[in-house]
């Protein structure tokens, strides 16, 4: 192993939006940047781009395990891990299939956390490291719909608040990206799940037509309170290049907003905000109340 430090940066979720974002000004800033996807031909432009292309499915232990190794051998540490990777499903909470709950954390949780795990040794031998997880504003508020997306990325929050303590000492910093409404293609495959996942002659029929609506609406064009991919990447390389990063960093004008109306309004204040702008399911309730933009479910983009 190189006795110098090593600061290769490795990044999950390339194949579309906040990771390709991410790969593409890293690299293009001079960062040696491992822009990783499950499947390579979905990311080969990164290579023109300066990138270092590694397969990588996060949910996969053995695919994980070669991944990091790759890096550890070409560069003797994986310097900065910024776990991208995640996808959004929605639907109410009655209906969604087990199967899809643990899709979900699988994607977004677990594959988090065993990368994790493998890349600090070689952080903490070199006294060196920064780990990035992409979170969302909706691990700090809950929207309708999104109980066990929710669910993942308050997950994450409460384990990079472990890890910060935990590994401060050894020179490796945990942040947290908060992204608001990011133009991407996360929100077709929220809403495609919302479809996917629907159940025939249900009660909550029309909720489910509203909010795959109301999702695909807010990702139709960028407004005020949303951003692109390229604002997430940007405030990433600020976290991973500053002496002293932030803990947390919200990207989105609406992400700050509804995070802080959360932070201080009573739940049952928030619940009726919510109300104003969608109606619970309800029995016969026509499907004629839609989410305004900048206020869905939002995060990163589709699994790369």
């Amino acid at each position: 192993m190189s006795t110098e430090i090593s600061k290769a940066v490795l990044i999950t979720g390339c194949s579309t939006g906040i990771g390709r974002a991410t790969a593409e000004h890293l690299a293009g800033a001079g960062h040696r940047v491992y822009a990783s996807a499950r499947n390579l031909d979905t990311i080969a432009d990164l290579a023109g781009c300066g990138c270092r292309l590694v397969q990588l499915d996060v949910c996969d232990d053995d695919s994980i395990r070669a991944a990091v190794a790759h890096v550890v051998d070409a560069e003797g540490a994986v310097g900065v891990l910024i776990n991208n990777a995640g996808y959004g499903s929605e639907g109410p909470f009655e209906e969604v299939a087990m199967t899809e709950v643990r899709r979900q954390f699988e994607t977004n949780v677990f594959g988090l956390i065993r990368l994790t795990q493998l890349v600090l040794p070689g952080m903490r031998a070199q006294r060196w490291g920064k780990i990035v997880n992409v979170s969302s504003m909706g691990g700090q508020l809950v929207l309708p719909g999104g109980a066990f997306y929710h669910a993942t990325k308050f997950a994450v929050e409460a384990m990079s608040d472990a890890l910060r303590f935990e590994v401060q000492n050894f020179g490796v910093d945990v942040m947290v990206i908060e992204p608001g409404a990011i133009m991407t293609r996360f929100g077709d495959t929220a809403a495609a799940r919302v479809d996917a996942l629907a159940v025939l002659n249900s009660d909550y029929a029309d909720f489910r037509r509203t909010l795959a609506a109301s999702i695909r609406k807010t990702y139709v064009a960028k407004d005020a309170m949303g951003g692109e991919a390229g604002d997430v990447a940007r405030v990433i390389e600020t976290a991973i290049t500053v002496r002293r990063p932030k803990t947390r960093y919200p990207v989105t004008l609406g992400a700050r907003v509804l995070m802080g109306l959360r932070r201080w309004l009573p739940d049952r204040a928030f619940d009726a905000v919510l109300r104003s702008q969608i109606h619970p399911p309800t029995p016969g309730r026509p499907a004629d109340q839609t989410i305004s933009p900048g206020a869905a479910p939002t995060n990163n983009d589709s699994v790369g």
